[in-house]
């Protein structure tokens, strides 16, 4: 598994680089000191995971996440407990405070396989580089915020400048605008309903014909969304109506 570590801190990188040296499973691909380094490494790298510190210079980790379109696996490391809990909440695989024991690491490091090894038995073919249902993203309201897998997010609605995104029991806003988002999600799993509403096709439970020759889709867990005349022939046959 390729990692990045992102920590301002030198001696905390070289520290963790070196516990690491007994995990061969995991192979750091790069260094980065601050949020806008990560993000471009992220971008050129790819890698499967991050170690990430959360208060850096500049912007912190959490700000970090909202930077990248779709997020790896995320273990955060700390010298403050009281974001222990801040990342639970947000569903990071993990957390290690500094210093970093060796056997806490070694826990991290079997959940990480777990995740992964979960991960690839999901996977289907490799070379998209749109998001699917295998990605997760980094989702953030106010001061609640939340790792998604898109798998569970049934409906994104435009709502002004904002998107509105549909998972569980939440709804929370994000800054973004429902086009830009169309044209980072996989067709295949996603389809553009109608000018305000972007559904998840496997959350699709009910189909049925509505005004002006559009139609009234269903989805599991009893949201409904109008599909417009102008997609609804694209649907049927997506669908296979």
């Amino acid at each position: 598994m390729r990692a990045l570590i992102v920590d301002d801190e030198r001696l905390a990188r070289k520290e963790l680089m070196k516990l690491l040296e007994d995990h061969p499973g995991i192979e750091v691909v790069g260094e980065a000191t601050h949020a806008e380094e990560a993000v471009q490494m992220v971008n050129d790298l790819n890698p499967d995971l991050l170690f990430l510190d959360i208060q850096m210079p500049g912007k912190t980790g959490f700000q970090l996440l909202e930077m990248l379109d779709s997020v790896p696996l995320v273990v955060f490391t700390t010298a403050y407990d009281e974001f222990a809990l801040k990342a639970f909440e947000v569903n990071a695989l993990d957390y290690l405070l500094k210093p970093i024991q060796p056997e806490r690491l070694s826990e991290t490091i079997l959940k990480i396989s777990e995740k992964e090894r979960a991960k690839t038995v999901a996977a289907t073919g490799a070379g998209e580089k749109k998001l699917g249902l295998n990605d997760q993203v980094f989702v953030k309201d106010g001061d609640r915020c939340w790792f998604v897998s898109l798998a569970n997010v049934r409906l994104f609605e435009s709502d002004g400048n904002y998107i509105k995104v549909y998972f569980d029991g939440n709804k929370p806003m994000i800054h973004k605008s429902l086009n830009a988002l169309d044209e980072k999600l996989d067709e295949r799993a996603f389809f553009r309903a109608s000018r305000k509403h972007i559904i998840n096709l496997s959350w699709v439970e009910g189909i049925e014909p509505w005004f002006n020759g559009g139609l009234m889709v269903k989805l599991k867990g009893g949201d409904k969304v109008e599909v417009s005349r102008r997609q609804a022939a694209k649907f049927k046959d997506m669908m296979s109506l």
